[in-house]
């Protein structure tokens, strides 16, 4: 299960992590964040070693949502020794994911 990022643990699990994270910027009431879940939990299983998941709830993380410019969700937020690599917003397949995974976080 991806972790839930808060204004209290961001700095270390996302900033000073030394794995590459996909972060998942989401809302509960979003209908394709919610059709995001299945596909973010099969990448999860399929990278755990190399990559870490992770989730942000814009409404109980307003301030984080508004450092990482998030203007629409689902948000995909591609993460590398702390530094935005890309974002892709909308609903994406898991081939389009597994892509900018490859493309981005794993070289």
């Amino acid at each position: 299960m991806p972790i839930t990022i808060t204004k209290d643990n961001h700095q270390e699990k996302i900033i000073d992590s030394f794995k590459p994270i996909v972060l998942d910027v989401y809302a509960t009431w979003c209908g394709p964040c919610q059709l995001m879940n299945p596909i973010i939990d099969e990448l999860e299983t399929e990278y755990a070693t190399t990559i870490t998941f992770a989730k942000l709830n814009v409404d109980d993380s307003r301030e984080l949502a508004i450092h990482y410019g998030i203007t629409s969700i689902p948000t995909f937020i591609f993460i590398k020794n702390g530094q935005v690599i890309t974002k892709e917003t909308g609903s994406r397949t898991k081939k389009e994911l597994e892509s900018k995974i490859t493309e981005y976080l794993i070289k």
